[in-house]
C-alpha cells in the first residue's frame, strides 16, 4: 500500500530516531520487553571517530542485570580505575572508582561503534526489533495535534513510518526536536574541543589523564595503540588558531605533553583535527503528545567528566521502564511521557549545574591565564584525604540517579 507514486508505508509501535547510545539502548530494551520497535539511523554505519567512548560503571551494571556483561567485556576495551590530572607541575588523582557499589569498578573505554554494534546484535535476537540504516527523518506525521509517526528518506526512497510513539534520540542537533517545535535553553559553554589521534607506545603512561597548564587543557584517552587527544580551547578561537599555523599548534601540544613531542608531526594537516563545538542546553519540555526526546536531543552535556553517554543510557533505561508496558498494551498516555521527563529532569539539571560550576571555576580561568596554575586548595584535599576521591568517582561513574532495568524479558517463541 502506498500514499503516492514512491512512498512506501511502514508501521511499528515505537519509532526511535537516532542509533546512538540512547536510541540503541531504548530500541533493544523495548524489543526485549515485547514491543515492536524501529530504530532509524541516518548514517550507513556507526564508524564515526572521535565520539564519546566511555562506558561508565552504572552502564556496566545494567549489562550485568541483562546477563550480557561477560560477553560485552569480550569486546576490545581499556579500563581506567582512577582519573588523574596534571595541574602545572603536580599530578593529582581526582577520582578513584575502587569503592563504587558496582560489579565493575572502572570506566571502560570502548569504541562507540563496538558498543552500538553490540546493542544492535542483541536487539536483533527479538522479532520486534528493526534497525533501518541510512534512514533520516524528514517530517512528522500528525493527527489532531498528536504525533502518529514520521516521514523519512531511506536507501530505497521515501517512507512513511506510522507509530504510537516517536522518540527523538538523534543528538544535540536533533531533527526530531526541531520538527516538533521543542526549543532548548542554551546554558552556555566557554570552550570548544579539538579531537585528534597520536600513536601510543609501550613506555607511555597506562592511564588516561588530563593536563592543565597556562592557557591550555588537554585530555588523553588510552585507546590501546593510540591516544585519543582532546585539546580544550576557548570558545570561538579555532579560526585564529588555524591562522597561527599547524607548526605552532604542534609546538604547543608538544610543550604541554612532553612525552608526545616526538610524534606531534603525525598531525600532518588540519583535516586530522576535528572541531567539537561544545553546547550545554536542555529542553524546557521533553515531550508532545505522541513524541518524546531523550539523551542529547533533550539535554546536550558538557564534555566535563565524559558523562553525556551515561546520561543518555540512563534516559533510555528509564524510558523503557516506564513505557514498555503501556506501549505493549496499547494504553500509552501523555502522563507516561511526562513521567519519563519527571524521572530524568532532576539528574540532568544537577549534572549540568555541576558541569557549569566547573566550567566557570576551573576551565574558563585556566584557559584565560598566562602563568602556570597551581592546584586549587579544594583539590588539594583530594591528595590529603584520599577518601574524598570517592565523591567525584561516584558522580562520574554512577551519576545522580542511576537507573536499573525493571522490564521483564519476553523471550521469542
Amino acid at each position: 500500500m502506498s500514499t503516492g507514486a514512491s512512498e512506501r508505508i511502514e508501521a511499528t509501535t515505537c519509532l526511535v530516531a537516532g542509533g546512538g547510545p540512547a536510541g540503541m539502548m531504548l530500541g533493544f530494551l523495548l524489543a526485549r520487553a515485547g514491543v515492536d520497535v524501529i530504530v532509524a539511523e541516518k548514517h550507513a554505519d556507526f564508524l564515526r571517530d572521535f565520539r564519546g567512548d566511555t562506558i561508565h560503571p552504572s552502564t556496566l551494571e545494567v549489562m550485568k542485570e541483562l546477563g550480557l556483561l561477560e560477553r560485552f567485556l569480550e569486546r576490545p576495551h581499556a579500563e581506567t580505575r582512577r582519573l588523574a590530572a596534571w595541574i602545572g607541575d603536580e599530578e593529582l588523582v581526582v577520582a578513584d572508582f575502587a569503592h563504587l557499589p558496582t560489579t565493575c569498578r572502572f570506566v571502560a573505554f570502548m569504541p562507540q561503534w563496538d558498543f552500538l554494534d553490540f546493542l544492535a546484535a542483541e536487539g536483533r535476537r527479538y522479532p520486534g526489533f528493526r534497525l533501518l540504516m541510512e534512514t533520516r527523518i524528514t517530517g512528522l506525521i500528525e493527527e489532531e495535534g498528536r504525533v502518529t509517526g514520521a516521514r523519512a528518506e531511506g536507501p530505497d526512497g521515501p517512507v512513511a513510518i506510522h507509530a504510537e510513539l516517536v522518540v527523538g534520540a538523534d543528538g544535540r542537533h536533533s531533527d526530531i526536536r526541531a520538527l516538533a517545535g521543542l526549543k532548548p535553553v542554551d546554558l552556555g559553554a566557554p570552550m570548544d574541543v579539538l579531537w585528534m589521534r597520536l600513536s601510543r607506545r609501550q613506555d607511555d603512561p597506562e592511564q588516561s589523564l588530563g593536563r592543565m597548564d597556562a592557557g591550555h587543557m588537554v585530555v588523553l584517552i588510552n585507546r590501546g595503540d593510540y591516544w585519543q587527544c582532546a585539546d580544550v580551547i576557548p570558545k570561538g578561537t579555532y579560526d585564529a588558531l588555524r591562522r597561527e599555523g599547524l607548526d605552532a599548534f604542534r609546538r604547543t601540544l608538544a610543550a604541554l605533553v612532553p612525552f608526545l613531542a616526538d610524534r606531534v608531526e603525525e598531525v600532518s594537516s588540519w583535516d586530522e583535527v576535528k572541531l567539537l563545538t561544545v553546547t550545554v542546553d536542555r529542553l524546557e519540555r521533553w515531550w508532545r503528545p505522541g513524541l518524546l526526546c531523550i539523551g542529547d536531543a533533550a539535554h546536550a552535556m558538557s564534555p566535563i567528566g565524559g558523562v553525556g553517554i551515561n546520561l543518555a543510557v540512563q534516559d533510555a533505561i528509564a524510558a523503557a521502564n516506564v513505557l514498555a508496558e503501556p506501549l505493549r498494551r496499547g494504553t500509552l498516555a501523555d502522563s507516561d511521557l511526562a513521567t519519563v521527563e519527571k524521572r530524568r529532569i532532576w539528574p540532568t539539571r544537577a549534572t549540568q549545574r555541576l558541569q557549569i560550576l566547573l566550567q566557570n571555576r576551573v576551565v574558563a580561568p585556566t584557559l584565560a591565564r598566562r602563568d602556570r596554575p597551581s592546584v586549587p586548595a579544594a583539590l588539594r584535599l583530594l591528595a590529603r584525604f584520599p577518601m574524598l576521591r570517592r565523591i567525584p568517582a561516584r558522580l562520574i561513574g554512577m551519576g545522580f540517579r542511576p537507573e536499573h532495568v525493571r522490564t521483564a524479558e519476553r523471550k521469542p517463541a
